[in-house]
């Protein structure tokens, strides 16, 4: 981390966009990097609004939960190492974010920062395990910040949330291409986070009467409520032109990824309409094949030019939507969290109602009997945890494309039951579970990293499991 802060401490991004509500309009800006020497805190916002979609649809987490499979270089479906930096993360959107919060020229621009810092470190901790939050972002004070513990960073983010919910008035907002300003859909999007963080920590904290339940409950009973609708997804918008939907740009210029096999065949054995939008075709790629050989990627592809690509070619426009949290994701999770006992709410009619939503937010039809059929109906009583298949299956498919949140929710649940690739060039064969700490961090911050590696049953391994991922 020392290398992140050394360039964090230099960094003078200056954007010259002040009151810009459309991705369109910041394109347009001519930035010249002498004329100012504080940032610009609406353009800076857009900046990281522009790029956030990208956390929503990661490949290499959507590979190891396969929905999707690799068509020609096939090294992450076999499981090569994945020993990968997060210094992007840092020295990037959570420093642009943090820029905005030290100016304190907006207080509703801050919490803005505040909600969306809170997704990345989300996003981050679920990847690595331990990493540095409470001390990170603060330069030259602090070169080797410690690796917080993954219990500690889950609730940080809760009391975050919490804390920015409750502190919006009514300070200016520029720069806001996601809600426009609107400061109920930002207290609705930071409650659903929390919701959707909280019930990331069932399977380590499961009882109701722990914290990650307390927080689920405190996200429901928040100021301005969770999404409800699909009008009030966390989504962003793009434009086309100079900001294209990241569904679009999968295709420009390669085709190394395909939807998978074993999704196409879950969906397909539900009589599920969702196929006909999260595929070109109902040809999956097989998962986790050697990219040569007879048998191997490359001469499937040739075999079967249909192969079905991520998402028709109707549904990845270049002025898409791309989706971070939705309506369906949220009252699944609220499905599970009256499965588990944490609450009285209906389980039959959230369950019903996030499968519902999510047809709705792709525009297709519930097929006839779709709720009553085997692997999909509820079999247990609300309260009992014993829909745990059913619910977790959906929300799996609900949260397609975004493939570090389907990952999350298999490696907490183990539902679908997933089968590793007979051809993993990994010791173990097995699907991981974690991102390995670069060897970078190691040299420049190696007390933290190695107190991080003390906290993983196996060390740093893409095997370990992380702090929510243990029983």
């Amino acid at each position: 981390m020392k290398a992140i802060h050394r360039i964090l401490a230099g960094i003078g991004l200056v954007l010259s966009v002040t009151g810009c509500d459309k991705l369109e309009d910041f394109g347009d800006t001519n930035v010249n990097p002498g004329a100012a020497t504080e940032p610009v805190i609406g353009g800076l916002l857009t900046n990281v609004q522009a790029n956030i979609g990208s956390y929503a649809y990661d490949t290499r987490g959507g590979l190891y939960a396969q929905i999707f499979s690799e068509t020609q270089y096939t090294d992450v479906s076999l499981y090569g190492r994945p020993e990968l930096s997060f210094t992007g993360y840092y020295t990037g959107n959570l420093y642009d974010l943090q820029n905005i919060i030290n100016t304190g020229e907006s207080n509703n621009m801050t919490q803005i920062a505040r909600i969306l810092q809170q997704y990345i470190f989300f996003v981050i901790t679920n990847l690595w395990g331990d990493v540095p939050y409470s001390q990170a972002l603060q330069g030259e004070l602090n070169l080797r910040p410690a690796y917080d513990r993954q219990e500690d960073i889950y609730r940080g983010i809760f009391q975050t949330l919490g804390d920015a919910v409750d502190s919006f008035d009514d300070s200016p907002i520029t720069g806001d291409v996601i809600f426009g300003g609107d400061i109920d859909a930002w207290r609705r999007a930071a409650n659903s986070l929390k919701l959707i963080a909280a019930i990331q920590l069932s399977k380590r904290v499961p009882a109701s009467d722990g914290f990650a339940a307390a927080a689920f409950r405190e996200a429901l009973a928040a100021t301005g409520g969770v999404i409800t609708s699909n009008s009030e997804n966390f989504d962003v918008d793009y434009p086309g032109g100079n900001f294209q939907s990241p569904y679009y740009t999968r295709y420009l210029t390669r085709h190394d990824y395909g939807e998978s096999e074993p999704l196409v065949e879950l969906l397909l054995g539900f009589h599920d309409n969702r196929q006909s939008v999260y595929g070109s075709s109902n040809v999956g790629m097989p998962y986790g094949l050697p990219r040569t050989g007879a048998n191997g990627a490359e001469a499937f592809t040739s075999a079967n030019p249909n192969w079905s690509r991520i998402f028709s070619e109707a549904f990845r426009p270049e002025d898409g939507t791309v989706y971070i949290i939705t309506a369906a994701q949220v009252a699944l999770a609220r499905a599970e969290a009256a499965d588990l006992g944490w609450t009285t709410e209906s389980l039959a009619d959230l369950y019903e109602e996030g499968i519902r939503l999510s047809h709705e937010q792709w525009d297709v039809e519930l097929s006839e009997g779709y709720l009553e059929q085997d692997g999909v109906g509820l079999t247990a009583a609300a309260g009992s945890g014993g829909n745990a298949e059913q619910i977790a299956i959906q929300r799996y498919i609900a949260s397609y494309p975004d493939g570090t949140q389907v990952w999350n929710i298999w490696r907490k649940s183990g539902y679908p039951v997933l089968t590793p690739t007979p051809h993993a060039t990994s010791t173990s064969g097995e699907i991981p579970r974690r991102y390995i700490y670069a060897t970078s961090e190691l040299s420049t911050n190696r007390e933290s990293v190695e107190a991080a590696i003390a906290n993983l049953p196996g060390g740093n391994t893409a095997e370990a499991r992380v702090w929510w991922d243990q029983e």
